[in-house]
């Protein structure tokens, strides 16, 4: 990555980002507009991805956790941190429809904490967290913990931070989305660096089943976290493996800037070329040319056909209404 431009590797940076944010959120069974996370840490990184689509609180509340945790990884862990995360969470004081304790620890005045997951009626508890008295003495043991020097590899902090947060499980919801910002703030400081390349978030979606599997399998036992370390290292070399992806996708935008870089192009072709080299969904027609570069369709048409004429774009077998446009393969330069 160090290879590349700056403007690369902040695309890269960028999609890591959006995808540790969708992800995590994903986790726990709650689904965020992509292109809303992607403008929220555009806009708060200084990076152009030209128009920017408005953020809902709740995705701008996510956004700001990941990148605190990220970007603020040298600075302590401390309760008012974990407060102004959780507050962050859940910006209206409710998980849907029931009021929490938003920005406080959990007072378990409706019962035990149980973490438990499926369906409602059908729900299957994992294991009972330590009651609501005991959680200043064990918050405060683990944040000295946390932020004191130690003689274990910090990689292995880690997965010791996450398992202990869900553990110790303080608040009344959000837990395994600021376990998981804990343990990527534990990475960040293990690489000395706020930019990683690889989702640790989006490698525990695809092993979900795992993921609570041990977990529940480490708390119902003898705290015994042999097992969890095993698959936490396992994953974590899954997730730096699985980033050939993303990076794959950032060298062939490159590729493709590159050789159509003899080609004039006004912003509107710039904006929608960007657009579908970052992979929007469906096809690129006329109207939805029109709309993305918010122009009339006459002139969304001749910018296509220019881009058409030299090879950037292919126009569909389909013709009439169902025309569409791809990508070109080889990009003619202008003469």
């Amino acid at each position: 990555m160090e290879a590349l431009g700056f403007d690369l590797r902040q695309e890269a940076v960028l999609r890591t980002l959006t995808a540790d944010v969708t992800r995590s959120s994903e986790i726990e069974g709650e689904r965020l507009d992509a292109e809303q996370v992607r403008s929220s840490i555009a806009r708060r990184l200084g990076i152009d991805i030209g128009a920017l689509k408005p953020a809902d609180r709740n995705v701008e509340g996510v956004v700001e956790m990941m990148l605190d945790a990220t970007r603020g990884y040298d600075r302590p862990l401390t309760t008012e941190r974990l407060f102004s995360w959780h507050a962050s969470l859940f910006p209206t004081g409710r998980s849907g429809m029931t009021k929490i304790r938003a920005g406080a620890w959990r007072d378990d005045r409706t019962g035990p904490m149980q973490v438990v997951s499926g369906p409602l009626g059908k729900e299957s508890v994992h294991f009972e967290a330590p009651r609501a008295d005991c959680l200043d003495v064990e918050m405060g043991a683990f944040l000295d913990w946390f932020n004191a020097a130690s003689g274990i590899d910090p990689v292995l902090k880690a997965a010791q931070a996450h398992v202990w947060f869900v553990t110790i499980h303080p608040f009344d919801d959000g837990n395994g989305r600021i376990a998981r910002a804990i343990a990527d703030m534990a990475l960040a400081r293990s690489e000395n660096s706020p930019r990683r390349f690889y989702s640790m978030s989006s490698q525990i979606r695809q092993e979900r089943g795992d993921y609570y599997g041990i977990l529940e399998e480490t708390e119902k036992g003898k705290m015994d976290i042999t097992l969890w370390m095993e698959w936490f290292l396992g994953c974590l070399g899954r997730a730096i493996e699985g980033a050939q992806t993303t990076l794959a996708s950032v060298l062939a935008k490159a590729r493709f800037q590159k050789s159509i870089a003899g080609v004039t192009l006004n912003e509107r072709q710039r904006l929608v070329l960007n657009r579908m080299l970052d992979g929007f969904e469906g096809k690129l027609t006329t109207s939805k040319y029109a709309k993305l570069a918010r122009c009339s369709q006459d002139t969304a048409l001749r910018d296509i056909l220019h881009l058409v004429e030299h090879g950037i774009l292919v126009r569909s077998p389909e013709g009439g209404r169902s025309t569409s446009y791809a990508l070109g393969a080889n990009p003619e330069p202008e003469v």
